[in-house]
């Protein structure tokens, strides 16, 4: 543990040295902190942490674009980033970035030590809170096996705010077919009968339709 050298960075004062005092009073060897995207990015080309603790959202350079630099750095840093973010899309774009740990603001005292456990021998750890948050949000996937793949081509194009003309022109069938597509869709999903409710439906679980 004092052996690990770990930089971290946050643009609220407060919150920077709340997490320095916590880490230092366990051992952790902090070597540099950064009080925005930029600072931090210096930290970690200068100093060669092993570890560098960023908060999400920074001035200058987010968490997200400073993983992104260091992965085209080859840079062996391992990134952990604190956030108050819970979209999937920022959750899955960590993944593929290669971020070692991913949690959120609020339980980050409670998860940064068993985080880092994980982090410094070699393991990710995405915070199962954020897990349960995404999970309560996407409905079970099976409910898509229901529809043939025609329906589920035309469902994502919908989530794409295409209209039933841009979709005909799209996959080569008529205005009709669309209609008639549509109409299938909303039966089998059993949704009301609302102007924009399949609309509606697509976009919510559009990450399930890729």
């Amino acid at each position: 543990m004092e052996t690990t050298t770990i930089i971290t960075a946050d643009d609220h004062p407060l919150l920077l040295k709340g997490l320095n005092d916590f880490l230092l009073e366990r051992g952790y060897n902090i070597i540099g902190s950064g009080k925005n995207g930029r600072e931090a990015y210096n930290l970690i080309v200068n100093k060669n942490p092993n570890i560098a603790i960023l908060d999400i959202q920074m001035p200058f350079m987010s968490g997200i674009e400073i993983a992104q630099k260091c992965k085209t750095d080859c840079s062996e840093t391992k990134i952990i980033l604190i956030t108050l973010h819970k979209e999937r899309e920022i959750y899955e774009q960590a993944k593929e970035l290669n971020i070692f740990g991913y949690i959120l603001k609020e339980f980050a005292l409670e998860e940064i030590e068993t985080c880092l456990d994980n982090v410094i021998n070699g393991e990710h750890y995405f915070s199962p809170n954020i897990a349960t948050n995404l999970n309560k949000k996407n409905p079970d996937t099976s409910i898509l096996s229901v529809l043939t793949p025609s329906e589920k081509k035309i469902l994502k194009l919908i989530a794409k705010d295409k209209t039933n003309k841009e979709i005909a022109s799209l996959l080569f069938i008529s205005y009709r077919t669309v209609e008639k597509h549509r109409s299938n869709i909303i039966h089998k999903l059993d949704l009301e009968q609302k102007t924009n409710s399949l609309l509606i439906w697509a976009k919510q679980n559009q990450a399930n339709l890729n």
